[in-house]
């Protein structure tokens, strides 16, 4: 299986200002990411896609394919994911480069291990879904068994939609939500449904331990503690 690592890295981050190539414990953010997908064997190609001459720099000085800038339009606050994805995969269909699969590997989530990126795109190939996503599981008390949502008359629904809810904490299904370190996703499924996700998704369970997703100030001073610590 072919499958294109992706890298997406904007110049504009208001939370962190120039996070992605912020130094984190000596060396920039961004050679956390790139340093893990340039060594899996899973990866036939590893790319970076910015907008920002400073990152493509960089990039480069990482070993990172870097093989256009990113249009300033698909550099914004509200700029989709997926169209950054759809972008790269044209860049490449239009030279007759094609992929069975893209892996985008988000530079907010630092530290996962190759062993681990590695395990999630066997898992993907193995279990031939259209999507693999990493989760952290829900804690107990926010399952989505124990949340309400408020009906048309101002009241609470169960949001599950259950009629009666679970009224032990042992009985309650497990629950996971996405923490934006690994996305895989069948080209097929990202051109043709214009979707991350698909039909199929499966899943690999993150190290509590590892995760980080650093979007605020107090996020990157978290990720600094971390780093210290996993390079004792």
């Amino acid at each position: 299986m072919k499958i294109l690592g992706l890298i997406p890295a904007r110049g504009g981050s208001k939370g962190v200002p120039y996070k992605n190539i912020k130094k984190l414990n000596g060396k920039p953010l961004l050679q956390y990411t790139s340093e893990i997908a340039l060594k899996s064997k899973y990866l036939s190609k590893v790319i970076l896609t910015t907008d920002d001459d400073k990152i493509m720099k960089v990039g480069k000085q990482l070993n990172l394919e870097v093989p256009f800038k990113r249009p300033a339009e698909l550099a914004l606050d509200a700029s989709p994911t997926l169209s950054v994805i759809l972008h790269t995969l044209e860049y490449y269909e239009s030279k007759n480069v094609f992929f069975d699969a893209v892996c985008l590997l988000q530079v907010t989530s630092p530290f996962r291990t190759l062993q681990f990126l590695n395990n999630a795109i066997e898992k993907f190939i193995v279990k031939e879904t259209d999507s693999l996503i990493s989760v952290l599981e829900i804690p107990h008390e926010y399952n989505p068994h124990w949340s309400f949502e408020v009906n048309s008359s101002g009241n609470l629904d169960i949001a599950t939609g259950e009629s009666e809810i679970i009224s032990r904490r042992q009985e309650l299904p497990k629950a996971y939500h996405r923490d934006g370190s690994i996305y895989i996703t069948k080209t097929t499924v990202i051109k043709n449904q214009k979707s991350l996700y698909g039909k199929t998704i499966a899943y690999i369970e993150s190290p509590k331990s590892l995760y980080v997703n650093i979007d605020t100030i107090e996020d990157w001073y978290k990720a600094e503690d971390m780093a210290i610590l996993l390079n004792k």
